[in-house]
């Protein structure tokens, strides 16, 4: 009935910058709290931004003042825009979205991933 897309990952050198975006789609009535999640080799996945409807976000230690997370109530989309991205930053960047369909259901969707590296 949801669906979260990701896109804007890619190869990027240390100290470069990417924006990535994710947007809800389906039998939407309201998107809530959307966050960015991600997950490097042999790590489990972790936290990297939240943001609310109201617009408060919530930054891991690791990314914050380098990282900024924002969202677009009218397109149901969110977008990370990440600067001065180190080697460290490699993972799996996933979105995730708690999510109200037309019918009252409530579902904690996530995206498929989109690949971020950084390397020289």
């Amino acid at each position: 009935q949801v669906r979260l897309v990701e896109s804007g990952g890619g190869l990027v050198q240390p100290g470069g910058s990417l924006r990535l975006s994710c947007t809800a789609s389906g039998s939407i009535f309201r998107v809530n709290i959307m966050g960015w999640y991600r997950q490097a080799p042999g790590k489990e996945r972790e936290l990297v931004a939240t943001i609310r409807s109201g617009g408060s976000t919530n930054y891991a230690d690791s990314v914050s003042g380098r990282f900024t997370i924002s969202r677009d109530n009218a397109k149901n989309t969110a977008y990370l825009q990440m600067n001065s991205l180190k080697p460290e930053d490699t993972a799996v960047y996933y979105c995730n979205a708690g999510i109200i369909t037309t019918t009252m259901n409530y579902f904690n969707s996530w995206g498929q991933g989109t690949q971020v590296t950084v390397s020289s």
